[in-house]
């Protein structure tokens, strides 16, 4: 085992773990959810918040990051971490996949990605020692390597493709200059083929990582497929080194990749409850019952959804709040059930429920049902 990685607690029914993952910046206890501060902050928190929840890593993105402010400008501020005001772990993806999403905007070649900005229009290229480059001039503590993220569905020709491509920006990027204690992680591809998986892995493990992430899932596809690409490459990597699947963060599906042997995780998706519907317009409960967040604590649903109504920002922030401090209550549960060896009960409880959907996270986004 490599001295960054210890596994503390094995659940005996599972391949569940707790761990201890050593950064430059603080020890990440495992399994995590890391919150994505993909503009160098998470929309609406303050970093004291965020600490105050205890999370103990957050998510970058150097795509985003290189487009504005400009990694020139972080750097000479003496790097993202002081310059977000973060003092604990941070992570940041190589932007691979920010700019494969710009399919009219792109143009892909064996070296790397000849793209245009969103923001200006301007051209750029990144190619693995562009990414690797900007993430340790950023100073993350886990950098991703390169990878191309292949759209779902594609064939298996388009696959193997960005399979090849993948391996030999891998082989690059584990090569480059790193800051200080600067991990890097690299990506398994090969959307839902097994074998391209298996290569995949393969591949990158001959090549020594810090750690290991499962991408090209989570991009459109059912639970079931997203599962299936799980199964098709966690164990193939080394037991002994982090497992990060990517873009994978509703409680149940968390659950059943726990159990699998996943140690990290990250997500976008939006929640359940739209908070701006017409049936909350005189609700006078919690936004959840029994939840100890300061906005279920102080508010009801009716004062957020008017808040919400009147584009005060202090809604935003009540349900933003809310929903971190149930993730970070739900992976508080999940440690604690691996480390009391109650994991197979805990695990039990997300058994049958529609991985579709988070139990009591909530979204500001407009719906049919909204009512101004």
């Amino acid at each position: 085992m490599k001295a960054h990685f210890e596994i503390t607690h094995r659940d005996p029914g599972s391949q569940a773990r707790c761990g201890r993952l050593l950064t430059a910046h603080g020890v990440v206890d495992t399994p995590v959810f890391m919150p994505v501060g993909t503009q160098a902050t998470v929309k609406a928190m303050t970093p004291a918040e965020l600490q105050e929840l205890d999370f103990p890593i957050l998510l970058g993105n150097t795509y985003h990051l290189q487009a504005r402010p400009g990694v020139d400008l972080i750097a000479e501020l003496g790097g993202l971490h002081r310059f977000m005001g973060w003092d604990r772990a941070l992570l940041t993806d190589s932007g691979g996949y920010q700019v494969m999403s710009l399919a009219k905007l792109r143009r892909i070649t064996d070296a790397g990605v000849e793209f245009q900005s969103h923001i200006d229009g301007a051209r750029h290229f990144l190619g693995p020692r562009e990414a690797m480059d900007i993430q340790r001039r950023l100073g993350a503590d886990i950098a991703m390597a390169l990878d191309e993220c292949a759209p779902y569905p594609c064939d298996a020709d388009y696959a193997c493709q960005a399979v090849n491509r993948t391996l030999n920006w891998a082989d690059v990027c584990v090569r480059q200059p790193r800051a200080a204690g600067q991990l890097v992680f690299g990506i398994v591809q090969g959307s839902v083929y097994a074998d391209l998986r298996a290569r995949c892995a393969a591949e990158l493990v001959r090549m020594d990582f810090d750690g290991y992430a499962i991408g090209g899932v989570s991009v459109g596809e059912s639970s079931a497929l997203i599962f299936k690409g799980l199964a098709d490459s966690v164990e193939l990597l080394p037991a002994d080194q982090p497992r990060y699947l990517m873009g994978v963060g509703l409680f149940g599906q968390m659950v059943e990749a726990v159990a699998r042997g996943v140690d990290m995780f990250d997500c976008v998706r939006t929640g359940r409850f739209p908070a701006k519907a017409a049936l909350y317009k005189d609700d006078p409960r919690p936004l959840e019952a029994d939840c100890g967040c300061y906005a279920c604590r102080t508010f009801s649903r009716a004062y957020v959804r008017h808040l919400l109504h009147a584009d005060e920002i202090l809604g935003l922030r009540l349900l933003t709040l809310h929903n971190l401090y149930r993730f970070r209550a739900f992976i508080g549960e999940l440690q604690a059930a691996i480390r009391a060896g109650t994991f197979d009960r805990f695990h039990a409880q997300y058994r049958g429920v529609d991985l579709e959907e988070d139990p009591q996270t909530w979204t500001w986004k407009e719906g049919a049902d909204d009512e101004h």
